[in-house]
């Protein structure tokens, strides 16, 4: 029987598999996609990490760029490809599991296939799970093209005419930026007073400035930390205000509802729209995993990844510590923490 089973194949999954590595564990990493790197590559075509190359280390190697160089979606996944080559890292792909559950002593992983057996399971499924649309989305006329941000790629998936982009955060930005640009009427719904900040400050990256003032290490259980985990992340590196002033980008305020053909905001009622990308986020799912508590946010409750199920542990879960905890090169830390965990409960237990 296997030590440990890893869910999710990309920076999570593949730091905590480095770790066992050098354990000496006996593991598999399980993903449901078909391709390493597929979590990032299934992204919109322009996707930019707004972190520079220096800053997005997993353990053990280094992003392959210059310092500086902010990596698209492409480089990740060649990044992870290479990284799970250096490390003769075991991964099953095409492994979509639908079922953790604890028998006795051990977890049953359950997939279309079969089912896997192991000691100990590490959960690095991340935060995104269900594209989250709004209810009276499927009021909406089947004449009106409607695709969440999860599944856009580019303009060109779009039908002719105007399109609202409904979503404030850094992808429904981004979106917005790439589809005006295309000259159509652009519509854009959610707030307009968001806090916005620089990839670079004085000549140095924001990366740069946070890890000199500690941004990134305020434990969630600090007082500031407990205050930034509960504040809205700001856009960072958009150019939001110079977005919003061009003649066919047109800010309507929230979308309260729909039907059929026209879309009702705050500011007015829109009849002519073609297309809507919702950048609306996503809801977690972890019912998969019997016996699990959950918070009333529908994350599970954990100790720093360590669970209420002995021998389950996760990763990868925004402010499972701090705020580097969901980035690409503040997995490590995290990853380092269980690992130590899980050396020094087996010698507790020796």
């Amino acid at each position: 029987m296997l030590d440990f089973i890893i869910v999710g194949g990309a920076q999570a999954g593949l730091s905590m598999a480095y770790y066992l590595n050098k354990l000496g564990k006996q593991y598999i990493v399980v993903d449901k996609e078909s391709e390493i790197g597929a979590s990032w590559l299934n992204r919109w075509d322009s996707l930019k990490l707004f972190t520079p190359s220096e800053f997005n280390n997993l353990p053990g190697m280094d992003f392959p760029a210059e310092q500086g160089y902010y990596p698209t979606k492409k480089d990740v996944a060649a990044y992870f490809k290479d990284y799970v080559t250096e490390f003769n890292i075991d991964i099953r792909l095409n492994t979509l599991v639908e079922q953790v559950s604890k028998e006795e002593d051990h977890f049953v992983l359950k997939h279309p296939n079969g089912e896997l057996k192991t000691q100990n399971v590490i959960i690095a499924t991340g935060p995104f799970h269900i594209p989250y649309t709004p209810s009276f989305s499927k009021k909406i006329s089947e004449e009106v093209f409607q695709i969440h941000s999860n599944y856009y790629k580019n303009p060109g998936q779009l039908k002719q005419g105007p399109a609202m982009v409904v979503g404030a955060g850094d992808s429904g930005f981004q979106i917005l930026d790439e589809i005006s640009q295309t000259k159509r009427t652009t519509y854009f719904s959610g707030a307009t007073d968001v806090r916005v900040l620089p990839q670079e400050i004085l000549g140095k990256t924001l990366w740069w400035w946070f890890t000199k003032i500690g941004f990134l290490s305020f434990s969630r259980k600090t007082w500031l930390g407990k205050k930034l985990s509960q504040s809205k992340q700001p856009i960072i590196g958009t150019d939001v205000k110079g977005i919003l002033k061009r003649n066919n980008v047109i800010p309507v305020g929230k979308t309260k509802n729909a039907k059929g053909e026209i879309i009702v905001t705050e500011n007015r009622k829109i009849e002519d729209i073609k297309n809507i990308v919702w950048a609306t986020g996503y809801r977690p799912n972890f019912s998969w995993i019997d016996g699990l508590e959950l918070t009333k946010d529908g994350y599970p409750k954990h100790q720093r990844g360590i669970s209420n199920i002995e021998g389950l542990y996760f990763i990868g879960l925004p402010w499972l510590h701090t705020r580097g905890s969901a980035t690409l090169g503040g997995i490590k830390n995290d990853a380092k923490y269980l690992t130590n965990y899980i050396q020094t409960e087996e010698n507790n237990f020796a």
